[in-house]
């Protein structure tokens, strides 16, 4: 069972990430950037010269790893647990390469019930090497097995505000993002070498009919659809973005990112077309 103080108190400690451009450019090109290698605005994100960073590259940096697998004293059933939300907060452009320091601890831990799972909220603050903050990073997690764990002391946070709904209605933007069938190898490179995204044994063992993209590469390339639709696809513009992922989409498929913009305010959800399956709902973006 779920032990809530101990969950509570988890916090990684500083985690070092050294990077360079060839890990900024490799994923970039997993999220499909360069796949016109003619576009100079996607060029100047999967090529050495003036190399930039996209932003939701903050999410991958000092990953503090499988920590809810690892620690078996918190009591966290790891196959049980879901991705559920992600979002990100820039304070500072991201380097194309560098030094980056990461610290992540639980913020929430919600029970709903028994039979109902529980919420797990985990925030990472990332500085660069002088200690100045460049972003803020929050995880939401569904944890399918854990519900009723408060029954045991009463222990349980408040459930976070919910996220606004989705506008009704047609999309004001609508904006087609291929992936390639290698998608999620690809991507995968970037740190998360889960065989759920790779192995067509294990992927069907959980459930689904072949390797399923990483939903962080489905937010991510949300984030650089919203960066083309309605930033030019300057990095610099984009201050914050969250979004929950509803659903896997299957490497090959497009994802059809929806969106209506009011001012500075953009809200969001993505599709997997070929499906017709929502994939990201109650997307929120700031754009300076």
């Amino acid at each position: 069972m779920l032990d809530y103080q101990k969950a509570r108190d988890w916090q990684s400690g500083e985690v070092r990430h050294d990077y360079a451009p060839r890990d900024t450019m490799l994923y970039a090109l997993g999220l499909g950037l360069g796949a016109d290698p003619l576009d100079e605005r996607q060029l100047r994100f999967v090529y050495e010269k003036e190399l930039a960073a996209l932003p939701t590259m903050a999410a991958v940096l000092a990953s503090p790893g499988f920590w809810m697998r690892e620690r078996r004293e918190i009591g966290i059933d790891f196959m049980k647990l879901v991705h559920g939300e992600q979002a990100l907060r820039l304070h500072a452009p991201l380097p194309p390469s560098g030094t980056v320091l990461g610290r992540t601890r639980v913020t929430r831990v919600v029970d709903k019930g028994e039979g109902k799972g529980a919420v797990l909220h985990v925030e990472k603050e990332l500085a660069d090497a002088e200690g100045r903050a460049l972003a803020t990073v929050e995880s939401v997690y569904f944890l399918r097995g854990d519900g009723g764990f408060s029954q045991a002391d009463g222990r349980s946070d408040e459930a976070a505000a919910p996220a606004p709904a989705t506008p009704e209605g047609a999309p004001e933007h609508v904006l087609d993002l291929p992936t390639r069938p290698d998608q999620a190898l690809l991507y995968r490179l970037s740190g998360d070498l889960n065989p759920l995204h790779a192995e067509p044994a294990f992927a069907a063992k959980v459930g689904f009919a072949k390797p399923i993209l990483h939903g962080l590469a489905t937010w991510g390339i949300a984030g650089r659809g919203l960066l083309e639709a309605h930033a030019g696809l300057d990095p610099a513009r984009l201050v914050a973005m969250r979004a929950r992922l509803s659903a896997p989409v299957y490497p090959g498929e497009t994802i059809r990112l929806e969106s209506w913009r009011d001012g500075n305010e953009v809200a969001f959800r993505a599709r997997a077309l070929e499906r017709d399956v929502l994939v990201l709902t109650h997307g929120r973006a700031e754009l300076r």
